[in-house]
């Protein structure tokens, strides 16, 4: 199995790819600042599910295969882009002031934990990265390499967890303090209408 010392440092190396600027935080630090600290988390439960679903996919070389076809990548970073593209029409269009208290509840609990899956699972560059990231810290005389990368993918996941977490928390104290101005959150949904959409050009023009 991997040593404590191994697991240490890929911990330390996977926080600090967690609180690199990216799509996956940028989008939780956004949703968190609309919706709430509760909704926030509620994505980033969202995208680890979609993280543990890469994991099992590079134990099991799916990725591989994956990353081989040129046609699969274009399929999935388009549908993911045309998924933020969704999100930023949505943005736009969001009405200035306060939401109904049913209307908020409505959205966390039946759309933000599936729109962080679909964002992490449509970034085609996720299992890439993973494919590339994982393998490094895996050595076949520590045992089964199909249980390391679960093992390593288990420790990122609670890496992501812990730093999108305190993302959610703190991004979603600033938002509703922006949200208490109807002038505020217009030009919160404005920019949010606008940093989805520069995410959907970055991931229609990304290159395997």
């Amino acid at each position: 199995m991997i040593s404590l010392e191994t697991t240490l440092a890929f911990f330390s190396v996977s926080v600090l790819l967690a609180l690199t600027p990216g799509p996956d935080n940028v989008f939780v630090l956004l949703q968190s600042a609309m919706r709430g600290r509760a909704a926030g988390m509620l994505v980033v439960l969202g995208l680890c599910t979609g993280l543990l679903v890469h994991t099992t996919a590079v134990a099991l070389g799916l990725a591989a295969v994956f990353a081989a076809s040129a046609t699969a990548f274009s399929i999935l970073k388009f549908i993911g882009a045309g998924y933020l593209l969704y999100l930023a029409w949505q943005a736009f269009r969001a009405p200035a002031g306060v939401a109904s208290a049913d209307k908020v509840e409505r959205i966390s609990s039946k759309q933000m934990y599936t729109r962080g899956i679909i964002m992490n699972l449509t970034n085609p560059k996720v299992a890439i990265f993973f494919l590339a990231f994982l393998p490094q810290f895996a050595h076949p005389q520590h045992g089964s390499l199909v249980l390391q990368m679960l093992w390593l993918g288990a420790i990122f996941i609670i890496a992501t967890l812990l730093v999108f977490g305190a993302i959610a928390y703190f991004s979603g104290a600033f938002g509703a303090a922006l949200n208490r101005s109807p002038r505020a959150q217009l030009v919160l949904n404005k920019l949010s209408g606008i940093v989805f959409a520069g995410l959907a050009i970055r991931l229609a023009s990304a290159q395997r």
